[in-house]
């Protein structure tokens, strides 16, 4: 038998910048909710530290968010553009 092969490591995108930013919370506050250091919150809001499968749902679990609203592969677009769609004309 063989061992498990790793696939390629793909991005993983966050909305917790934006998501602290809505709440008025600030680094060190999230960071106490979830347990981690504040250093770790900023280096999951650029990019450069994926969380654990656990750390992502305490995350998700402080904004009240399932885990595809907090975390994606792909990049997300605005909020903005997301909620405001441009009509389509008849």
């Amino acid at each position: 038998m063989s061992p498990v092969r790793r696939g390629e490591t793909l991005p993983i995108f966050n909305r917790i910048r934006v998501l602290r930013a809505e709440r008025g919370m600030s680094r060190a506050q999230l960071a106490e909710l979830i347990e981690v250091n504040p250093q770790t919150v900023g280096a999951l809001e650029r990019g450069n530290h994926y969380p654990s499968l656990d750390l992502a749902f305490r995350i998700c679990d402080v904004f009240s968010l399932p885990v595809e609203a907090v975390f994606s592969r792909t990049e997300f677009t605005p909020l903005s553009t997301e909620l405001y769609k441009p009509r389509k004309e008849a």
